[in-house]
């Protein structure tokens, strides 16, 4: 099993979620709004280079946990449905899952996913 965790551009989120919907056998998805900056390091609010309030810029961010061979299927379309070619589209993470506990049912593994 594999945690994907992408973070977008909050203009894209519904053409994103819209085209993983289409993907069959995908358990569902967790979106969430988060703020931050990249290699652009953020803006200042006062204009110090010194100190100051930084300007986050807003992201939203999709987690999703799915077996190994839906993995690329999953990235792929995030990927083609978030990219508009600009600096700030994004990042896709992803990371191995050791254990899921689906708190309900008890159950375990994939079978919890």
């Amino acid at each position: 099993m594999k945690e994907i965790k992408a973070i977008i551009q909050p203009f894209m989120l519904i053409k994103v979620v819209s085209a993983l919907h289409k993907i069959e056998g995908l358990p569902g998805i967790t979106i969430s709004e988060t703020k931050g900056f990249g290699k652009g390091k953020g803006k200042k609010n006062n204009g110090s280079d010194d100190e100051g309030i930084f300007e986050f810029v807003p992201k939203n961010k999709i987690e999703v946990v799915v077996q190994d061979e839906l993995v690329e299927q999953v990235v792929n379309t995030i990927q083609e449905n978030a990219h508009t070619g600009n600096p700030g589209d994004g990042k896709i993470f992803v990371t191995e899952v050791s254990s899921v506990v689906k708190i309900r049912t008890n159950e375990r593994g994939e079978e919890a996913i």
